[in-house]
């Protein structure tokens, strides 16, 4: 079928690259699931602390982003239809997921079978449209790169944000010994969250509190990232999303690093989802807006909006 003939669907569009102003709601053609992929029915996506750098088309070789360009890397929705190699998804299966190449901001999404599981059954459908990117950058980071284990302590930078939330909980989770950083408005947050020491790094110099841990999460980078290395055993692990730890830091306290990228994958999805359910881990979802107030939320994310996510109600919560 031709993109004309397909039918319509609401969607926010960046036809140019830049400020979140270039942002529009329209009619599109809803896109058809190639056989390896399913159609989502988009119920909620949020928003990511990354999103103002696709919109800005800085990275867009990094990224792999290309215009017309629909953001939106956090989904919860329904299937709607399938393409002929799905195993795992079948149509009416509420679900969650990251679709690596955005488009969650519209009515419908396609993704595949590897970005996408079952929605954990505790959660509505805005809070699990929290989880995804955010869980998986967290669990990816502790699991798979520093493979955390019971008795041994992380340290925690940005505790309040995306990432760092769920990184606090996976943490916990994992038996670990959590110390995390946080403003002065967010210290309840990181107690809630299951820290066993927050810090108010608006007061506190981590490093006076942090000392000889196995690891350490950073989202924030330059400064911090330095000031890091010092506090990390020997053997230890630095992690950044932001950046590349520094290899002379590294052989001179003789610790490893690792600069944290995310992949979607179903099955730490389906983990992430089994300790919601769980009771483990919980989204800390801010503000709720409707899908037309997506420049605002696009706004509110390149102003480095640090507590919990944003997210965009697409569609009313499904009945039953």
């Amino acid at each position: 079928m031709r993109a004309d003939e397909r039918p319509k669907m609401r969607a926010v569009v960046a036809h140019d690259y830049g400020a979140p102003e270039v942002l529009k709601l329209e009619q599109v053609p809803r896109p058809e699931p190639n056989d390896d992929e399913a159609l989502v029915r988009v119920i909620a996506s949020s928003v990511n602390p990354a999103d103002p750098l696709t919109l800005s088309g800085k990275y867009a070789k990094e990224f792999g982003t290309h215009l017309p360009l629909i953001p939106g890397y956090d989904i919860a929705g329904v299937v709607e239809k399938t393409g002929t190699n799905l195993t795992r998804l079948k149509v009416g299966d509420a679900v969650y997921g990251y679709p690596t190449f955005g488009g969650g901001w519209a009515d419908y999404v396609t993704v595949k079978e590897w970005e996408a599981a079952k929605k954990p059954q505790s959660l509505n459908f805005v809070e699990a449209a929290a989880v995804p990117m955010g869980a998986l950058t967290a669990w990816q980071a502790l699991v798979d790169v520093a493979k955390l284990q019971p008795g041994q302590t992380i340290l925690i930078h940005g505790g309040s944000g995306g990432v760092g939330g769920f990184a606090v909980q996976i943490g916990k989770a994992r038996g670990a010994r959590v110390i995390a950083t946080a403003s002065t408005a967010n210290q309840e947050l990181l107690k809630q969250l299951g820290a066993d020491v927050a810090v108010d790094y608006t007061k506190t110099k981590f490093e006076d509190v942090a000392k000889d841990v196995d690891a350490v999460l950073d989202p924030v980078g330059k400064d911090t990232l330095a000031r890091s290395y010092g506090v990390v055993k020997k053997g230890g692990i630095v992690m950044s999303l932001v950046a590349r730890p520094d290899p002379a830091e590294l052989e001179k306290h003789g610790i490893r690093g690792a600069g944290i990228s995310v992949h979607a994958d179903a099955d730490d999805l389906t983990e992430i989802a089994q300790l919601i359910d769980a009771g483990k881990i919980k989204p800390i979802v801010t503000e709720v807006l409707p899908l037309t107030d997506a420049v605002k939320a696009q706004q509110q994310a390149a102003t480095h909006h640090t507590r919990g996510k944003v997210v965009l109600r697409v569609a009313d919560e499904p009945r039953g």
